[in-house]
């Protein structure tokens, strides 16, 4: 097995999935008019109901400051709100508004019925084996630091 051609093989794999979900795509980094960062804290919002900026920070994988930059857009877009804790004046807890709630609602449905799609698409034999292989790819990346933690361009 020549590990240096295989690991060419996934990168260009990873490329293309890239490319296919239009991740390169600048028009395509949006969802229901929000940005891509945005929509996922949204997701994740709606999922747990409240959560702390630093919760949700370390959930996305982002700084605190993209984080907070991200929040503020949706609050401002009127998605999300800010809470002061009753119990600590110093924490700040974030929830879904109504109409983020609706939009929340919006691309769960929708997200669903893409993922479902692609799955469905798979040889129901081989579902398992992509999902388990997906974790490993998942599991690999988290171990692994770009060009020994520096930006790889």
């Amino acid at each position: 097995m020549d590990e240096r051609n295989d690991s060419i093989k996934l990168r260009e794999t990873i490329r293309k999935l890239e490319r296919k979900l239009g991740i390169l795509e600048e028009s395509e980094l949006s969802c229901c008019n929000i940005s891509l960062a945005q929509c996922h804290a949204l997701v994740e919002i709606g999922r747990v109901k409240t959560i702390s900026l630093n919760e949700l920070a370390e959930l996305l994988n982002l700084e605190n400051s993209t984080m907070s930059r991200t929040v503020s857009n949706l609050v401002n877009s009127g998605y999300v709100k800010r809470d002061i804790d009753a119990t600590d004046r110093r924490y700040l807890t974030i929830s879904l508004t109504e109409s983020g709630q609706d939009l929340f609602n919006r691309i769960e449905a929708g997200m669903g019925r893409y993922y479902r799609d692609i799955f469905e698409q798979i040889e129901e034999g081989k579902r398992g084996q992509v999902i388990e292989s997906l974790n490993l790819l998942l599991d690999a990346v988290e171990k692994s630091n770009c060009c020994g933690g520096n930006n790889c361009c």
